[in-house]
């Protein structure tokens, strides 16, 4: 793991704020005071806020694997793994977002492996929490308590926050708790910082440390922004950058949750990069940001749009964008069967396409959507004999370029480039984000092997 890795930590318990447009100096804002022997205060906007914002403790087990060399496994046989179990403990921050179905919004990695978990309210009142789901990738988690009298936080668009916006920090750190801090949003649409599968984040320099994440970021008029989720610190504290998963993009899983009991994505089908100058240069371009369209899947939803090779992308649904990574991102938090706007550039003309989304999370697919190299296999979400969930391959045509590439029928693909997929989803984005040569983890009965693609 390279430096600049190590130095980004995710932080069980982070409080999520919902960020605003910053008022004008005329606005009157609800944390101002009215008398004129007052200084202005956040205290008012707070006092609404802070009993939505809850502290959340789990306990559970975890398993940890461990490989049997093979000279053990010769002499006193047994299995080529061994399985620990070991008790834990933890604290995060979550976010009631609905009063009346007793909804809280936490991050996955608060509760992740939990086998109990107990919300705690700012009046002293404990629930015992049911996991109505969670999504890896994005790092979201919706839970349910017995709603009774409870407070909610209302949503901001957080479409609409700019840099410079005043932003509040509410959560648990080191299990402080309802502990708030502020600062402003530093940057929007952040990703490519490894820290999930998904990154479109509200930067904030408001101070986050471990025990904030699920907790809330606010804005002036105490509305949701975004669930802190993360922290860059070299030393594992606060040094004034913070991420967030901003409100929009938390709502649009949340309500897949709720629906279906997991996150079905949208999918556009199409590769591609971020565009610089030296891109924008050798397609004769004038635009300098925005997402790169390599390829166009057969029979995506990209290709029913019209999308095109060599497209720009620079805006969804009227709000720019900065790299395909982040374009990823939004599509991906939007549900199958979402509509979207696509602004794009071709040729130096600015158009725009709508675009109804597939599902990403599709149980079968022919594997030459994902990769040429795997044209003549059929791929499904399965697991292996040992029940580890993985992509399985359900058909593979002789002679094919999957079969010379060595896959078999029933192999199932664990992983790519060292990286756990469980799912076509995972599997399909591990790859997009593959360079050079990949390498495939195959289990194929009782052996382990991988299988390289130059």
């Amino acid at each position: 793991m390279n430096k600049s890795l190590r130095q980004l930590f995710l932080v069980s318990g982070l409080v999520v704020s919902a960020l605003g447009m910053s008022a004008p100096a005329s606005a009157a804002l609800p944390f101002f005071s009215d008398k004129k022997d007052e200084v202005p205060s956040l205290a008012p906007m707070l006092e609404e806020a802070t009993p939505a914002v809850v502290s959340i403790a789990v306990k559970g087990t975890q398993t940890s694997r461990q490989q049997v060399p093979e000279m053990f496994r010769y002499f006193f046989g047994g299995p080529q793994e061994q399985t620990r179990e070991r008790p834990f403990r933890g604290l995060g921050s979550g976010v009631i977002i609905d009063a009346s179905k007793g909804y809280v919004v936490t991050n996955n990695h608060v509760v992740d492996n939990a086998d109990e978990i107990t919300v705690k309210l700012t009046d002293g009142r404990e629930f015992d929490a049911k996991k109505l789901g969670s999504d890896e990738q994005s790092d979201i988690a919706l839970l349910k308590i017995d709603p009774q009298d409870l407070t909610a936080l209302p949503l901001a668009n957080s479409d609409e926050i700019r840099v410079g916006d005043f932003v509040v920090a509410i959560g648990n750190p080191f299990g402080l708790s309802q502990t708030v801090t502020s600062g402003i949003v530093s940057a929007l649409g952040r990703s490519g910082l490894n820290i999930g599968g998904y990154e479109d984040f509200i930067q904030t320099d408001a101070a986050i440390n471990r025990g904030n994440s699920g907790g809330a970021l606010v804005n002036l008029h105490g509305e949701l922004v975004g669930i802190n989720t993360a922290i860059f610190g070299p030393n594992g504290g606060n040094v004034g950058i913070g991420f967030a998963i901003p409100a929009n993009m938390m709502k649009s899983l949340v309500d897949q949750i709720a629906e279906y009991g997991e996150v079905r994505r949208g999918l556009l089908g199409i590769l591609g990069n971020d565009v610089d100058a030296g891109l924008a240069e050798a397609m004769n371009s004038q635009v300098n940001i925005g997402a790169f369209v390599s390829e166009v899947q057969p029979d995506s939803a990209a290709d029913k749009a019209g999308l095109q090779a060599g497209d720009i992308i620079t805006a969804v649904n009227g709000r720019d964008l900065n790299s395909f990574q982040e374009l990823r991102a939004k599509i991906a938090s939007m549900g199958a069967g979402a509509e979207v706007e696509l602004t794009l550039v071709r040729k130096g003309k600015e158009m725009q396409v709508d675009v109804v989304l597939d599902d990403a999370t599709q149980t079968e697919i022919t594997a030459a959507q994902i990769h040429p190299a795997l044209e003549g296999a059929t791929l499904a979400n399965g697991q292996d004999k040992a029940g580890n969930a993985g992509v399985i391959v359900s058909e593979l045509e002789r002679g094919s370029p999957a079969a010379r590439f060595g896959l078999q029928p029933e192999d199932v693909i664990v992983g790519v480039n060292r990286n756990r997929v469980t799912t076509l989803s995972e599997f399909r984005n591990a790859l997009d984000e593959a360079s050079g040569v990949i390498a495939l983890n195959v289990k194929r009965g009782a052996s382990t092997l991988y299988l390289v693609i130059r």
